[in-house]
């Protein structure tokens, strides 16, 4: 009986043990699916606040325009590194959102469409991969927690859902996020805070709210930005407290809707501009080029002004006074939230990234809006604060790329596990924001609509072709090309081409014509 008794216990003690192991295992694979860092390591690991802002050019007092009205993003700029030649890959929204977070190029990617996180064959995939898709999901395996407000990817709150409200809304970047916390006050959703108007209503509610302006907001919490800048402040208390409490490092995503259309500020943010003397757009005439539009999304809006092409002088003054004036408000925003991180004594600390997604036209070469080929679209804003690597106060001129900046944020994190789904295109931004002037490519490639870009330090390089041309033969079989002279500003003015010898010049210093 006694050995009986024995055997049962000893079965039970065995099975208790099997159960444990099990649970070992299981627990070993939860933390493969999100790492865990060591206290040393968190301790070490360097937060990072990366700041997206939609639509915004370099039309700032640090970049040198003096009709603008930017103290905090002037003051950052004297703390920060800021490349006075980044250039995205594609001028629109979602497509450079797609090639900074995925750290592709859309000459590999081939992606040029908004929607290219979670439609078409590139597409991000649902599954966890064995490597991670984006950038933020990169950080979140190596144990950061993660927190998007805001437009990051494409849409306004990192879920799927359409402007009417179709989709499911699942995560738009699976994997990323640990929170997605974009608050919607009587918006309700996200597309509706990002086409917002006072008081709830917005573009695409069904009221026929088109109003290209609307300046009547007394408060920056009457709006969506503001709204996004104290749950900012919010969080980063909560990101704090976590990191006192646990050692877990943080990556938050800051994304503003200001300057993006429609212009909607505080009723202040357009009294500011009363005795401004704004300039009027620099070479305003009509090109006939390869990527000139109608400026469809900018006339679609119901306008005070007169709908006329060119629009007249009074009323070009008028559209760049709004844009001015949200640039104002989004200003505001973003040194509320710089001033919490300075408050939280978390500065010193954490890697601040502010990057405008493209360019926008006021005006220059008969346009309002993005969707070009030229410097005014491409061209976009890019400063970086490293604490202990960037030179405070340095202007690079250098060209840079989005897709510089995953690699650049793998580098400043000195993240363990690096290994990626797709292979980056970029190049570490470190050396630069250490001062060194190496040059780092010779010319920045852009794309959009069937044809691609390069700018060099002096001249851009537009072409009509499907695709980067990868032989002789493609080259050879390109018709429609433009080159122009920038060396003396950034609106073009008279195509060089035919003259061959200057294009086979420039030609050579593109990728793969070495």
């Amino acid at each position: 009986m006694m050995h009986q008794t024995i055997r049962k216990y000893s079965i039970l003690i065995f099975a208790i043990l099997a159960i444990a192991v099990s649970a070992v295992k299981i627990t070993a694979q939860d933390a493969d699916a999100k790492q865990t860092p060591s206290t040393n390591q968190a301790n070490s690991a360097v937060n990072v606040l990366f700041i997206a802002v939609d639509d915004l050019r370099p039309e700032l007092g640090c970049y040198g325009t003096r009709h603008a009205i930017s103290p905090h993003l002037d003051r950052f700029a004297e703390q920060a590194v800021l490349f006075e030649n980044h250039f995205v890959q594609v001028p629109t929204c979602g497509a450079s959102r797609y090639a900074l977070l995925t750290g592709r190029s859309p000459m590999h990617s081939g992606v040029l469409g908004n929607a290219a996180f979670y439609k078409g064959s590139q597409k991000l995939q649902a599954d966890r991969q064995p490597s991670a898709q984006t950038f933020p999901e990169l950080f979140r395996r190596n144990g950061y927690r993660t927190v998007c407000i805001g437009k990051i990817s494409h849409t306004p709150d990192g879920k799927v859902f359409e402007y009417d409200n179709s989709g499911d809304g699942r995560p738009e970047l699976p994997h990323a996020w640990d929170e997605l916390a974009t608050p919607y006050g009587d918006w309700k959703r996200g597309w509706g805070t990002f086409f917002a108007y006072q008081g709830g209503r917005h573009r695409e509610d069904g009221n026929g709210n088109k109003d290209l302006m609307e300046f009547v907001a007394e408060t920056d919490d009457d709006l969506p930005d503001g709204m996004m800048a104290t749950t900012a402040i919010e969080k980063l208390k909560q990101l704090k407290q976590a990191r006192q409490e646990t050692g877990q490092p943080f990556m938050m995503g800051l994304g503003f809707f200001k300057p993006h259309l429609p212009w909607v500020a505080t009723r202040d943010d357009w009294e500011a501009f009363d005795d401004v003397d704004i300039e009027l757009p620099t070479q305003p005439d009509k090109l006939d080029a390869l990527s000139w539009h109608r400026s469809g999304e900018f006339y679609k809006y119901d306008m005070s002004l007169k709908k006329e092409r060119p629009l007249s002088i009074a009323d070009q003054l008028t559209a760049k006074r709004a844009y001015l004036a949200c640039v104002r408000y989004v200003d505001r925003q973003i040194g509320r939230v710089l001033d919490s991180l300075d408050q939280l004594e978390l500065a010193d600390n954490t890697i601040v990234v502010i990057w405008g997604d493209h360019g926008w036209h006021l005006g220059e070469s008969a346009i309002w809006g993005k969707h070009t080929l030229f410097d005014r679209s491409l061209r976009s804003v890019l400063m970086v604060r490293a604490p202990g690597v960037s030179r405070a106060g340095h202007r690079c001129a250098e060209l840079v790329e989005t897709i510089d900046l995953y690699p650049t944020l793998i580098d400043l994190g000195g993240l363990k596990d690096t290994a990626t789904t797709f292979e980056l295109d970029g190049t570490s931004l470190r050396g630069l924001l250490q001062g060194d002037e190496t040059p780092i490519r010779n010319v920045s490639l852009s794309f959009m609509g069937g044809s691609f870009s390069a700018r060099s330090r002096t001249h851009r390089y537009t072409a009509r072709s499907t695709k980067y041309p990868s032989t002789q033969a493609e080259w050879d079989a390109i018709t429609d090309q433009e080159l122009y002279d920038l060396s003396a500003g950034c609106d073009p003015v008279q195509n060089l081409l035919p003259n061959q010898q200057v294009l086979a010049e420039f030609l050579k210093t593109l990728p793969g014509k070495e």
